[in-house]
């Protein structure tokens, strides 16, 4: 396989932003040169790795699968060019990170393996607790960093975030709902369905904002468990909003859940790395916040 780096550079912008003229304009080259890449791509792995529509281009099962790949690749190359331009072994100490369960699950692992990678002289330790906690024992100096969901934060005034992921959210449902062949639809096409809702904590201000136009709509289904919700979408119990960071099209699934977008633009679920002001940070910390800045993306 002749793909090179460069090329799945192109690929990762237009699979970040759906769109091939605007992959092209945030790598700076043409979008000629762009489309040539992605040809040759699925020339390569032999499959179709985006469906193209009117208002641009959406990944495949197989373009998740690549798009995956191609992170982890890259990855993998940033942090060898790191280790050789820095002495990673001189930086040590501890660092206590803390995280929702939502992020823990979803986002902060495959982080967690990068920094570990790169600086594994630095002990971490990751308190998992609700967010208005993690704030606190962050304010109170208790923790180093915090990775929460950050529309949600209480103590705006005390912290200071970088978003790291920007999730966008879309309508799950199963393959065999009446829906799943309308390329798109509105919130109003839904006031009949069934809807089951998350009561994780770290999502409900987002889910709140995205039935705010329709107050009076009650859940048929609500769960804290994510796996559970998966199961009854797969059953076609009913429909779930939820952001594309839950979403696994590379899994079972890809076969047994689609993800729709809506007409409205919906609230995103964004992701922040968080920590306290005017607070002076230790070599482990800012080599953390470094690293965590270097994967912004994305989902």
């Amino acid at each position: 396989m002749n793909i090179t780096f460069r090329q799945m550079r192109y690929f990762i912008a237009v699979a970040e932003i759906r769109s091939i003229s605007g992959g092209a304009a945030s790598v700076g080259i043409s979008q000629s040169a762009v489309t040539d890449a992605i040809r040759f791509i699925e020339a390569e792995v032999g499959a179709e790795l985006f469906a193209r529509h009117a208002k641009g281009v959406v990944l495949t099962r197989e373009g998740q699968q690549f798009l995956r790949h191609a992170r982890n690749i890259l990855d993998a190359v940033n942090n060898i060019r790191g280790a050789i331009g820095q002495d990673a072994a001189s930086i040590a100490g501890r660092l206590m990170i803390g995280a929702t369960p939502i992020v823990t699950g979803y986002f902060l692992t495959d982080l967690l393996a990068r920094y570990r990678q790169a600086f594994p002289a630095v002990e971490i330790e990751i308190v998992e607790e609700r967010g208005d906690y993690v704030e606190h024992m962050l304010i109170n100096g208790e923790l180093d960093l915090a990775i929460l969901i950050v529309p949600g934060l209480t103590r705006p005034e005390a912290l200071d975030h970088d978003v790291l992921l920007r999730s966008d959210m879309r309508v799950w449902m199963a393959p065999r709902h009446p829906l799943s062949h309308h390329d798109s639809f509105s919130l109003a096409d839904l006031a009949e369905e069934p809807l089951i809702d998350i009561t994780r904590e770290e999502l409900q201000a987002v889910s709140h904002a995205v039935w705010r136009t329709q107050p009076h709509r009650r859940p048929a289904y609500r769960s804290a468990s994510v796996e559970a919700i998966r199961g009854l979408v797969g059953t076609n119990a009913g429909l779930a909003i939820l952001p594309d960071l839950l979403y696994r099209p590379w899994s079972l699934d890809g076969d047994r859940i689609l993800a729709k977008r809506t007409r409205e633009a919906l609230p995103t679920v964004d992701i922040g790395l968080v920590w306290r002001r005017l607070t002076r940070q230790s070599d482990a910390v800012a080599a953390f916040m470094e690293t965590a800045r270097g994967k912004r993306t994305t989902r």
